[in-house]
C-alpha cells in the first residue's frame, strides 16, 4: 500500500505555527498560512492564498491564486474556489473604528461541493449549500440553496446544478438523472440528491 504523500509548502510561503495540513496538500508560491488554521488532505493552494486564524478547509479543495479566507469562514470537502474571489469577515468595516476581533466577524460557511467562479464576491454571514455554483463576477449577498446556480450583482439564481456540474432542466418534470446516474427531485423550489 502506498504511503501517504506528506505536505508540500513551497520555499516562498510562509506557514505559522499551531498550523495542521494534511497528507498531499500543496500550498504554492507566497502563500501565508496563519495561525490556528486547519487544511484538510489533498487541497491545492495556489499563488498568493492567505489563510486566516483559525480558518478551517476540509479536504481536496481547490482554492486559486490571489485568494484571502479570512478568519470565520469555514470551507467543507470539495470547494472549489476561482481566481481572485474574495470573502468578507465584517458586515460595516471603518478604518477609524476596528473592527478586527473574532466577535466582530460574521461566519460564513461553503458546504461540500460548492464552487466560487473567479472575482466573486461572498459577503459575509451567509451559506453556499452542498454543490451551490456561483458565477465568475456576482456578488452573493444571501444563503444560496444546494446545487443552486447564482449569477449577478446581486447574486440571484438562474438555474440548477448537479454535484457532477451538469445544468439541470426541471421543464419537463421534477425528476433528473445527470451523467454520472445520480437523481435529483425539485420540491417546494428546493432541490434534493436521491441517489
Amino acid at each position: 500500500m502506498d504511503q501517504p504523500k506528506p505536505p508540500y509548502i513551497h520555499p516562498t510561503a510562509i506557514v505559522e505555527a499551531n498550523v495542521k495540513i494534511g497528507h498531499g496538500t500543496r500550498i504554492w508560491h507566497f502563500s501565508h498560512v496563519l495561525p490556528h488554521a486547519e487544511i484538510g488532505e489533498n487541497c491545492n493552494l495556489g499563488q498568493n492564498v492567505m489563510v486566516g486564524k483559525g480558518v478551517k478547509i476540509g479536504n481536496g479543495c481547490k482554492i486559486q491564486n490571489n485568494v484571502s479566507i479570512y478568519e470565520g469562514v469555514t470551507l467543507e470537502d470539495f470547494v472549489f474556489c476561482g481566481p481572485s474571489m474574495v470573502f468578507t469577515n465584517v458586515r460595516t468595516p471603518r478604518s477609524e473604528f476596528p473592527r478586527n476581533t473574532a466577535a466582530d466577524y460574521a461566519e460564513t460557511l461553503i458546504k461540500r461541493g460548492a464552487s466560487i467562479g473567479a472575482n466573486a464576491t461572498i459577503v459575509c454571514g451567509i451559506t453556499l449549500h452542498e454543490c451551490a455554483f456561483v458565477a465568475a463576477g456576482a456578488v452573493v449577498t444571501k444563503d444560496v440553496p444546494a446545487y443552486a446556480m447564482v449569477a449577478g450583482v446581486p447574486a440571484k439564481k438562474i438555474g440548477w446544478m448537479s454535484a457532477y456540474g451538469d445544468i439541470m432542466d426541471f421543464g419537463h418534470g421534477a425528476e433528473f438523472t445527470d451523467t454520472m446516474g445520480h437523481q435529483y427531485v425539485l420540491k417546494d423550489g428546493l432541490v434534493y440528491r436521491l441517489s
